[in-house]
């Protein structure tokens, strides 16, 4: 009886290496390549800079934003739609710094026949950016990925012509991004006051060096 018992805790420990072992190989060894390519994977959604961007709309089934650079940097942005009022400055940040510094975490070839499970077939969001020299670019936005880390999009959907479409995972941030009541779109009141004090006592300013300026040349004149 103790040979037999010892016999089968050899054969369970036996088994037991054989096991790790393969699991060592297939981890370590054979996955390594995998691994690796899966790292080298991640690229930017878009190939441009935060500063290069000029409007924004978002199309949703509720409603569509549209956001507008102001011509001089220090008033900001602008919504046009739906309401015509000054931007949150920290609601489009955010949003522009994902567009211009986001990655995609793998990419996917599908057919169009498959873009339903990516819920790409009616996207929830639609981004469209416009650039400087009216150069335009979108990202659909579908369904999140099993554990909701990820959201499936496709970047400039329309200029995809050929039978494989790519389908990319891109930070499920953007769903938080687009996806705000208009409270948190539009500055707020406080935020409105502070910013017309800082423009007036900006143009204030400006006027005052004028004015100093023209006294200072009428008096030259005069001597």
């Amino acid at each position: 009886m103790t040979i037999l018992k010892l016999q089968r805790t050899t054969l369970i420990l036996f088994v037991s290496a054989i096991l790790l072992g393969s699991f060592v190989y297939f981890y370590e060894i054979k996955g390594a390549p995998q691994r690796e390519a899966a790292k080298t994977t991640k690229q930017p959604i878009f190939a441009f800079e935060e500063d290069e961007i000029q409007s924004v709309i978002i199309y949703t089934d509720d409603e569509t934003w549209q956001f507008e650079r102001f011509s001089n940097p220090e008033l900001g942005w602008q919504m046009k739609k739906p309401k015509n009022t000054l931007a949150n400055d920290a609601a489009i940040s955010f949003l522009l710094n994902l567009l211009a510094k986001g990655e995609s975490d793998r990419t996917i070839s599908a057919t169009a026949d498959k873009l339903e499970e990516y819920g790409l077939d009616r996207p929830s969001a639609t981004i469209e950016v416009e650039l400087a020299g009216e150069k335009i670019h979108k990202l659909a936005l579908g369904k999140p990925d099993f554990n909701e880390s990820f959201l499936y999009a496709q970047v400039d959907p329309s200029k995809q012509k050929s039978q494989e479409l790519s389908v990319l995972l891109v930070p499920i941030d953007f769903k938080y991004a687009v996806n705000r009541p208009m409270s948190e779109w539009e500055e707020s009141k406080d935020d409105s006051e502070t910013s017309e004090e800082s423009t007036s006592e900006a143009e204030s300013s400006d006027n005052q060096e004028e004015s100093s300026d023209t006294e200072k040349e009428s008096s030259d004149t005069e001597e």
